[in-house]
């Protein structure tokens, strides 16, 4: 099923690199993760803001969120 993809393809490489450059190539990746985890949460947290300055945010409690969920559903 993933003899032929591109992913299969990916894992073959990987095992084909000595142990030392496996090693690198997994610190890169996580390295990368981690600065694409950091962006999307700067980003949300850019639109968390904008949307409070623009009044799009809601204050209240556990139940009045439930509240409002039900309401959504009818």
């Amino acid at each position: 099923m993933l003899k032929n993809s591109t992913f299969q393809q990916a894992i073959e490489t990987v095992e084909a690199l000595s142990l030392e450059e496996q090693a690198m190539l997994l610190e890169i990746i996580q390295n990368r993760l981690r600065e694409d985890k950091r962006q999307e949460l700067l980003e949300n947290i850019k639109q968390s803001e904008q949307d409070y300055a623009e009044g799009n945010v809601k204050r209240g409690s556990v139940s009045d969120l439930m509240k409002d969920l039900e309401q959504c559903e009818n």
